[in-house]
């Protein structure tokens, strides 16, 4: 159940559908979270969500950003000049590799030698594929992304004075809990690098809303671990996707074939989070309507688009009538910036912003 400001700003927002972002939460958690690091070193992930007020309250405790574009490290760099940015992503375009960074993330041979080719000087970390098993990821990292030990071995004699080898940089899977991430932390810090970005991954439960990453354990181990080396990370969803709500309404409710819909303004071209990892996306329904109703029972509950698969969530127990406000939680993070938006044109949605 979400909390009582949330609720009464969800049901003061003058036209859903809206999303509602919670910054006094955001700004308690990633706190938190830099405490619990210690000396490791937090980036975030912007592909999480660029949102331009989150990333302003980010910049009051990350260390850095991990940018994957030309259009992802415009966007920090006009927020904040001064920040340090970590460029990664396959398939980085020559533009894209002479892009002013802290660290450049190497894919392959043929990028570092491009690297090399433009000119320029860059801190490079080798972006290894280890093939470690991560049984119970709920996201593998694998296939395109890195290169496995031989071909980095193959950089290494490739650097010089102007492009610099700093380290290793390795983000294995999506969806791991804090010791399943240390495990796999010591397996790459056998690697004889002085600096390892160890990427993101840290486990979030949709199913289980109120639960939380073990970030003191992971601080802790990352500590006892890294024995005067410097590590990074850059976690994404696990520090943006709580503060996040996406508002709508029902616009009608009926039954098809003995299964009971709950039909909603916008849809997942608007929150593409559970079309996209097949969940039921957490949410909250505030009884403000007055037109007819489904009680006590399973309902599914969907959006406007002409497609079966636009279900926020199914067969969810609950009492539902046209015209109630229904929140949906964990929407933080992979929502709104990963979405279609212009799947059949609907006006999208506004963005509202609770400060304090």
């Amino acid at each position: 159940m979400i909390d009582a400001r949330v609720q009464e700003a969800a049901l003061s927002l003058p036209g859903p559908p809206a999303y509602l972002y919670d910054l006094p939460a955001l700004d308690g958690h990633v706190a938190a979270v830099r405490r619990a690091l210690g000396p490791t070193e937090l980036y975030y992930a912007v592909k999480a969500n660029p949102d331009a007020e989150l990333l302003r309250v980010l910049a009051g405790h990350v260390d850095g950003f991990e940018v994957s574009s030309a259009g992802e490290h415009a966007h920090v760099r006009g927020l904040f000049p001064g920040a340090r940015l970590a460029l990664g992503g396959p398939g980085k375009t020559d533009a894209e590799l002479r892009l002013p960074h802290h660290r450049l993330h190497v894919e392959s041979p043929n990028e570092l030698r491009r690297l090399l080719d433009a000119g320029v000087r860059a801190d490079v970390l080798l972006r290894l594929n280890p093939g470690l098993p991560v049984e119970g990821a709920a996201l593998t990292m694998s296939g395109p992304f890195g290169m496995d030990e031989d071909d980095v071995a193959r950089c290494l004699p490739l650097f010089g004075d102007r492009v610099r080898l700093r380290g290793l940089h390795a983000h294995l899977a999506s969806g791991l809990a804090a010791g399943r991430l240390l495990g796999l932390a010591e397996r790459l810090l056998a690697q004889p690098y002085e600096e390892v970005n160890l990427g993101g991954g840290m486990a979030v439960s949709y199913e289980s809303p109120g639960s939380r990453f073990d970030w003191a354990a992971y601080g802790a181990g990352l500590a006892a671990l890294g024995r005067g080396r410097r590590l990074r990370i850059e976690p994404g969803r696990a520090l943006t996707v709580y503060c996040g709500y996406y508002v709508t309404k029902v616009v009608d409710v009926k039954r098809v074939r003995g299964r009971a819909y709950a039909i909603l303004l916008g849809g997942t071209h608007h929150l593409r989070t559970p079309a996209t990892k097949g969940h039921d996306q957490p949410l909250t329904v505030l009884p403000t309507g007055k037109g007819p109703a489904l009680a006590d029972e399973p309902v599914t509950f969907v959006g406007q688009l002409c497609t079966p698969k636009d279900v926020f969530a199914g067969n969810i127990v609950t009492s539902v009538a046209v015209g109630d406000t229904v929140v949906f939680e964990m929407a933080g993070a992979y929502a709104w910036n990963i979405s279609h938006h212009d799947f059949l044109m609907h006006p999208k949605p506004a963005f509202h912003y609770l400060r304090a």
